[in-house]
């Protein structure tokens, strides 16, 4: 294993009716900016659970979050903020409203332009508004990391920013809050944790560590409790192991002593800053063709999921042929919870594909070294 540091200062209050949490969490501040996405939350009571718990603080709001975070909401949010000395920042959504949140809490205490100034040339922060959140969607992970993804439409590009400053005060994870989640969406994500688990999971190095079998069973519990969710929307313990799985996921343990590869998620970053698809959904059709490309580079690593984490009978197969149905598993699971497995069918415009992948910026530390070429190839794959 590498060498590392781990450090996660997030405290997480988990469970059924942990929103409570919230009042002893802010009570030493007075303006809360309360940052969420559709009427999804107040539809479900949750909104109201807030509001409550939230009393004798000035509360502002600003609603309206999207899927793949845009630049205008966090613009609005920077304004509202200087504009009301807001000093807490509350998030109560999924990945995109926390992600808002996330860049809103980082900019507002500077006059420089958020995007240029932090995603664009990557300055440090100097001061930030305090900032936690309220979990209503499983799987994305913000909740426990310190990274924010943010889209300019009107440049056609997704970036991430990451800082140590920018982990959340506190996160309230309760599953029942995800019981209402529309089956698509419990999808995407589901598939979105799968993929972060192996952007760690087939990086350097390449033998198996102690964070790798972590990883392998954090995959196995996904894959089992995304059918039991999907089957039985109120299950409780199938929404906590896939709420926690999804958590642990980005939460700095299983990338440990891995160097990480993230080349899926690149590509399907631009894909999305293009097309505005399912962030997850787009996984589904890139990943598995992703690790097509590269499979026989690292056969034994390959070998050694396909028999642990799909229990590929290995009879009479070489490892060649272990290792790609491993794979093939995958693909067939995503396809069997009714995700796309082809581009086409998110409504990609095959035309641009080229385009797309010479934008990508490939990560120095990928599993296998690529090229714009190669990327093309993997995006032409997956059409």
């Amino acid at each position: 294993m590498n060498n590392f540091t781990f450090h996660n200062p997030v405290k997480v209050h988990f469970g059924k009716g942990k929103v409570e949490k919230i009042s002893k969490e802010v009570k030493d501040y007075k303006k809360i900016l309360l940052v969420y996405g559709t009427s999804s939350i107040k539809d479900f009571g949750i909104y109201n659970q807030v509001i409550e718990l939230l009393e004798g603080k000035e509360v502002y709001e600003l609603s309206g979050i999207r899927p793949n975070a845009k630049v205008d909401k966090v613009y609005e949010g920077i304004e509202l903020c200087k504009e009301n000395d807001i000093d807490f920042v509350l998030a109560v959504g999924g990945g995109s409203v926390i992600d808002s949140a996330k860049a809103i809490a980082l900019a507002a205490k500077t006059n420089h332009d958020f995007w240029d100034y932090f995603f664009l040339k990557g300055n440090k922060p100097s001061e930030l508004i305090d900032l936690g959140t309220v979990l209503t969607v499983s799987c994305n992970g913000s909740e426990l990391d310190a990274t924010c993804v943010i889209t300019n439409p009107k440049t056609k590009q997704k970036r991430y920013y990451n800082d140590p400053t920018l982990f959340p005060k506190f996160s309230v994870i309760d599953p029942t809050y995800s019981f209402t989640v529309p089956k698509t969406q419990i999808i995407s994500q589901s598939i979105d944790v799968i993929s972060h688990i192996l952007e760690e999971y087939f990086s350097k190095p390449t033998y198996t560590t102690t964070t790798d079998y972590l990883s392998e069973a954090l995959l196995k519990s996904v894959i089992k409790n995304v059918e039991i969710s999907l089957a039985d929307s109120k299950n409780y313990q199938a929404r906590a192991n896939l709420s926690w799985a999804g958590s642990l996921a980005v939460s700095g343990l299983i990338s440990l002593g891995k160097e990480g590869d993230w080349t899926s998620h690149k590509i399907e970053d631009a894909l999305s800053a293009h097309f505005d698809i399912p962030h997850g959904l787009g996984l589904s059709a890139i990943h598995p063709n992703y690790l097509k490309y590269i499979y026989k580079d690292h056969i034994e690593k390959f070998k050694h999921f396909a028999l642990e984490v799909f229990q590929v009978n290995p009879v009479a197969k070489s490892d060649e042929e272990i290792a790609l149905e491993g794979i093939e598993r995958l693909q067939d699971f995503f396809e069997e919870l009714g995700a796309p497995i082809r581009l086409r069918d998110l409504k990609v415009d095959e035309e641009s594909l080229e385009k797309i992948s010479k934008d990508i910026e490939l990560n120095q530390a990928s599993y296998s070294k690529l090229e714009s070429y190669d990327i093309f190839q993997i995006l032409k794959s997956s059409y």
